[in-house]
């Protein structure tokens, strides 16, 4: 019940169809229907998470995504608001793809892949855009790593005049990338991480912060705020209680709380609403808030002033490099953007000066959000 439409087969077909051949794998149908009416639940409750097909395609054929980048990158564009132009994304990935040497696409190619693909439709570039000499590009992190050599390199190498663009001068790394990392004394980072978190943490906890810092960082500080939401059932987690509904949730073994929404009120004038619930059959009451407040309006960004630099995608500033007054070169990196875990720098196309700077680290900003001024 979880494969079919973007490109995985189905099992349970796939062993029937095998059943009495060399090839009979020796699975029992009836267990597979029993994992599949179990999936087939579970998948209800990821629903709003789905590809929003209602067909198998051909059109694998064509942009060569593996099933789960389909997916993800459909949430991507969702996300960005770019899902209207899926079928421009598409095509971007396979120009992407040959572009960079048509690559075998795993998990990190194919991420730097559908990266290039959303930045290229989110900025109206093309691919003569990305190969010409005289135009500067920030490209995606994920790209960098890729041409980089982070994850290795194809047996016949990136294009080279690309890759040069890319890296900007740095140097690519050959050989195994994980011997150039430094050595880390986990007894050390473990007590670390203990007196930055404040508890006590497990060798899990210990090699998720040393393999995604942000990633876990972000982890440890929701778990500070509520707690391991993971005892929580899947649809109380994504939709919350309805009215009158109750759930169980075991917190430890043998330790199990009731909770039932009982009533709520209209959301106040702060942006507020009280919730009325039953814990364990006693009643309570928390005044929550019922949404994120809006956004900040931000000064945009003017159609054809060449000395503005402006957001082209809906995203979080995680870095500004820059400063009013400071000299800038060609090229050179002035801020990064993520959105959708996809973090892109933003550089400069020409010597300039900085003249204002509209954003700091941690601001959220939409597309055509004026982000700083040159001169």
């Amino acid at each position: 019940a979880m494969s079919g439409l973007t490109s995985q087969p189905n099992l349970s077909a796939l062993a029937a169809t095998l059943a009495g051949t060399a090839q009979d794998p020796g699975l029992s149908l009836e267990v597979l229907q029993a994992l599949s009416r179990y999936w087939e639940v579970v998948r209800r409750g990821y629903a709003p998470f789905e590809a929003d097909m209602r067909a198998g395609t051909a059109d694998v054929y064509r942009h060569e995504m593996p099933g789960p980048q389909y997916t993800n990158l459909r949430e991507q564009a969702r996300g960005l608001g770019l899902e209207d132009r899926w079928d421009e994304i598409c095509r971007r990935y396979a120009e992407v793809n040959m572009m960079f040497g048509d690559l075998v696409k795993i998990t990190p190619t194919s991420t730097a892949v559908a990266d290039m693909a959303l930045y290229m439709v989110a900025n109206g570039l093309g691919a003569d855009d990305v190969l010409a000499p005289s135009r500067d590009l920030g490209f995606p992190k994920s790209v960098v790593a890729l041409f980089r050599g982070e994850f290795g390199h194809p047996p016949e190498g990136f294009p080279a005049a690309l890759q040069r663009k890319v890296l900007k001068g740095e140097a690519p790394i050959y050989g195994r990338p994980a011997a150039l990392l430094p050595s880390v004394d986990l007894a050390a980072e473990r007590r670390r991480l203990e007196a930055t978190l404040g508890r006590p943490v497990s060798e899990r906890d210990v090699s998720s912060s040393l393999l995604f810092p942000a990633l876990f960082r972000d982890y440890a500080q929701h778990r500070e705020v509520f707690g391991d939401v993971s005892a929580l059932p899947t649809p109380a987690f994504f939709y919350g209680l309805g009215e009158g509904e109750e759930i169980e949730v075991e917190v430890a073994p043998g330790k199990t709380h009731v909770i039932a929404l009982l009533a709520r009120t209209s959301i106040d004038a702060d942006g507020f609403v009280t919730l009325y619930f039953a814990l364990d059959g006693r009643l309570q009451m928390m005044r929550v808030a019922a949404a994120a407040s809006a956004p900040a309006t931000r000064t945009q960004t003017q159609d054809g002033n060449p000395a503005h630099v402006g957001a082209a995608l809906a995203g979080t500033v995680v870095a500004v490099a820059v400063r009013p007054g400071q000299r800038v070169a060609r090229g050179e990196t002035l801020l990064a953007i993520e959105a959708m875990k996809m973090e892109t720098r933003i550089v400069a196309e020409r010597d300039a000066t900085i003249a204002e700077v509209y954003v700091k680290p941690g601001d959220a900003v939409s597309p055509r959000d004026l982000l700083l001024v040159l001169s």
